[in-house]
Formats: C-alpha cells, structure tokens, sequence
C-alpha cells in the first residue's frame, strides 16, 4: 500500500475492520442480527441508507448477503470515503455522498427520497444528544412506511455503575492483551493512513474538520427508544445487546 495508483483499498478497509475490532470484538454479531432484521422487515432486495458510513463496512456485509441490495453510504469523513469509494469503484448498486449530518439540508444531498432501511454502526456517539434529536426527526422522514431503522452503537446506562466497571475493567484487560500481540488502536490506524500517499491528504484533511477525536453523548437505550418514537417510529426496541452497546430497531 505504498504507491497511490495501486492502493489495496479491501486491505485498508479490512484492517479498518480490525481496528474496530479490537475495541468490539462482537462487531460481526451486531451486523448479523442487523442484516437478519432487515431481511425480516424488507426482504432480501433492500434499498438501504449506510449512514456515517466510514469504509462502507455495513455496505460491505450487506451487499455480501444480498447481492440485490442498493446501498447509499453518506459521511464526512474524507479519509473513510477515499476508502469506501475506492473498495467499490465500478459497483453500481453503491453510491457515495459526502455531507455533514448535523446539517439540517443533508438529505437533499442524497439520490432517493426513501429507504427501507438506514443503518448504522458505532457512529452516532459522536452527536451530543441535541443534533442527534434533530438526527432521528430527518431519517423518520426518510424511512418509508414498514422500513426500519437501526442503530448499533455505545450505549450507557447510568443507573448501573458496578456493572459499568466491572464491564469496562475486564474489556480493557482483553485489548491490553490484543495490543501486545500486535493490534492497532485508533491512533496507530490513523498513524498508518497518513503515511499513505493515497490517504495521506484526505487524513490531513479529516483532522482538520474533527480534531484528535470528537465526544458526544452515549445515552441509553430509552433514550434512544423515545426518541425515535418521538421522531415517527411506531416501535423501538433493542434487539441485539453486549454489556456496554445495544443495537436499537426502530420500524416505521
């Protein structure tokens, strides 16, 4: 991955899959039962939302296990898309939009006016809950009547403290464990994808727009549930949980 013009961009998307790994190592499960959801609501041909997209990893499995789905991955990070349009250069079943969610106009930017899914994985913590209200009221609006929602991510609960530590402190020990044996964490990733004449740039450039690292709020899954009630969903649920995250499946 050293000269621009022949970038492994399924290399730099699987070791993207890995990095995120080390800190979830039950991010496969997530998607499973994500994509089982999907297939259970809108069938096996689905037009699909991947929002906060990153390299496309949803996109990636998605397409994988339908191969007539259509995919619309939108982000901002210009790094993550270098990557994502470049692992699915020539696939006409996938199209890439650049645009800021906390924008009130970035819907316009997308192809189509509805889906019967949008996904999203371990993005949207990075939204205090303020633009992440704002957030749900747009995708209700994009999700057609029977689609779905869903959303994987860190979800918190505030009222379990012990649980919390106890869940943190053993998780941390198994990815000091995983580092000594050589896995890369956020930085060293984002280390590696600077040094790349292809990703160089687009590195530089995603810095400028997020800094070292963007925090927002992890609410919990109530918050989540009510809000999306709130936002047009008939039904919301968590329908997958690990001690520290839920995946929410809000249906319309």
């Amino acid at each position: 991955m050293t000269e621009t013009t022949g970038t492994d961009w399924r290399a730099w998307q699987e070791s993207w899959d890995r990095q995120q790994e080390w800190y979830m190592p039950d991010r496969e499960e997530r998607f499973r039962v994500m994509l089982d959801m999907v297939e259970a609501f809108v069938g096996p041909r689905p037009r699909v939302l991947d929002l906060a997209c990153g390299t496309g990893s949803i996109t990636d499995r998605l397409l994988k296990r339908f191969p007539e789905a259509t995919s619309t991955g939108v982000d901002l990070d210009p790094a993550l898309l270098t990557i994502a349009r470049g692992h699915f250069e020539g696939d006409g079943r996938v199209t890439f939009v650049t645009a800021d969610l906390k924008d009130p106009e970035w819907a316009g930017r997308l192809p189509y006016d509805s889906y019967d899914a949008v996904l999203t994985a371990t993005a949207l913590h990075w939204l205090h809950t303020g633009p992440l209200t704002a957030l749900y009221g747009h995708i209700g609006g994009l999700v057609r009547d029977g689609g779905v929602f869903m959303n994987a991510d860190h979800m918190i609960d505030t009222a379990t403290p012990r649980i919390n530590a106890a869940e943190r402190a053993h998780r941390h020990l198994a990815m000091d464990r995983a580092r000594a044996a050589g896995a890369l964490d956020w930085a060293d990733w984002w280390a590696l994808a600077a040094e790349d004449p292809a990703l160089a740039e687009p590195t530089a450039e995603r810095y400028r727009i997020y800094g070292e690292h963007a925090d927002g709020d992890m609410p919990s899954v109530d918050w989540h549930t009510e809000t999306l009630r709130k936002a047009g969903f008939g039904e919301a649920r968590p329908v997958w949980a690990s001690p520290s995250d839920a995946l929410v499946l809000a249906v319309k």
